[in-house]
């Protein structure tokens, strides 16, 4: 299947217009800041684009990056200019034909961002394998990927390389597509479904317990949208399930228990984030007015006591007594469950 997904991506595809669902593609609208960023960069990679989602976590000012599929590198250059010339970018895909396109683009993009020199490095190999490329444990602070890991055969393999290389309160932040159940297996290697991100889709529960597995052990959802299909062919094949594009995060905090679990614990928000001055979103469930008292579980605390956001929270209370799980907190499928659009325009 891997081979087929590279002539997929390196051969019939020559760009997001050859896309038969909007699967691999993001509808969402990005904020103003990273409008401006992607107004430089250049139409070459912007047209080769096919990410699901915004990849652009906050507070990335000098992190460490790794772009897990990078592709043709359009968020892998978008975070080059969010980490700055103090930060690193690392992208790997295994494409030869959109690694060409990255790699021709490097020097357009520092002197686009105003940069001495490319922030940015792209390498050649595969998701499951981040060892044989060299990098070791704990280096980078932070992983995306775009609409990605499902073409993976081997899914386990990556979040546990993704585990890994990331830092102690790094985070795998990162958009793909799953399904509402589990593919029949006899549509799992068609070659066209596989390459529009279908067929390769995880059962959202089987991705939670795989997380989990590995050692992420309370993924978040972000955001997420059901995604329409317009081609004929491809609905009569699959268009009995329903699938979604979905944004996760995942932190490497060891200490992050299987459920919500509370303590008594709260936060204030200083307000102090670029772009996220009013509130701070950590997922789609903890949206954190400035300046409120905002009560979490003690999975939440950690995820911002323990990460990079340490300094823009005060913290209350401690872990001396616990008051049962977490209200509010469940295991219904999390997506969107507003309709599929009757058109599905690409990006």
């Amino acid at each position: 299947m891997l081979d087929k997904v590279k002539d997929y991506y390196g051969k019939t595809l020559q760009g997001s217009a050859d896309l038969k669902t909007d699967a691999c593609c993001t509808l969402e609208a990005p904020p103003a800041h990273m409008r401006e960023i992607l107004s430089l960069v250049h139409d070459d990679v912007l047209t080769r684009y096919y990410g699901c989602g915004l990849v652009a976590p906050q507070l990335m000012r000098g992190l460490s990056v790794l772009d897990l599929g990078c592709g043709a590198g359009r968020d892998a250059y978008v975070l080059s200019a969010m980490v700055g010339e103090q930060g690193r970018i690392v992208g790997v895909d295994m494409t030869e034909e959109q690694l060409a396109i990255a790699n021709q683009h490097r020097d357009y993009h520092a002197s686009a961002f105003g940069h001495a020199e490319s922030n940015v490095e792209f390498h050649l190999g595969y998701l499951e394998k981040l060892s044989d490329l060299g990098f070791a444990d704990d280096s980078f602070d932070v992983i995306v990927s775009n609409c990605v890991i499902n073409l993976c055969e081997d899914k386990e393999a990556v979040l546990a390389e993704a585990l890994r290389v990331l830092k102690p309160g790094g985070e795998l932040y990162f958009s793909d597509v799953y399904a509402d159940r589990r593919v029949p297996s006899e549509l799992v290697d068609h070659p066209v479904l596989y390459g529009e991100c279908l067929s390769g889709a995880l059962y959202w529960n089987d991705f939670l317990t795989l997380a989990r597995g590995v050692g992420f052990a309370d993924p978040r959802l972000v955001e997420s949208r059901r995604l329409g299909i317009n081609d004929a062919e491809v609905k009569a094949l699959i268009g009995h399930i329903d699938f979604f594009s979905a944004t996760y995060r995942l932190f490497k905090l060891p200490e992050l228990e299987p459920a919500c679990e509370d303590y008594g614990q709260a936060v204030i928000y200083k307000g102090s984030i670029p772009h996220q001055e009013k509130a701070f979103s950590l997922d789609a469930h903890h949206h954190i007015a400035t300046g409120k008292v905002f009560p979490v579980c003690g999975n939440t605390w950690r995820m911002l006591h323990d990460t990079r956001f340490q300094a823009h929270f005060e913290f209350i209370g401690n872990w001396d007594t616990h008051y049962g799980i977490f209200e509010g907190c469940g295991d219904a499928m999390p997506f969107d469950g507003g309709s599929a659009t009757t058109e599905a325009p690409c990006c």
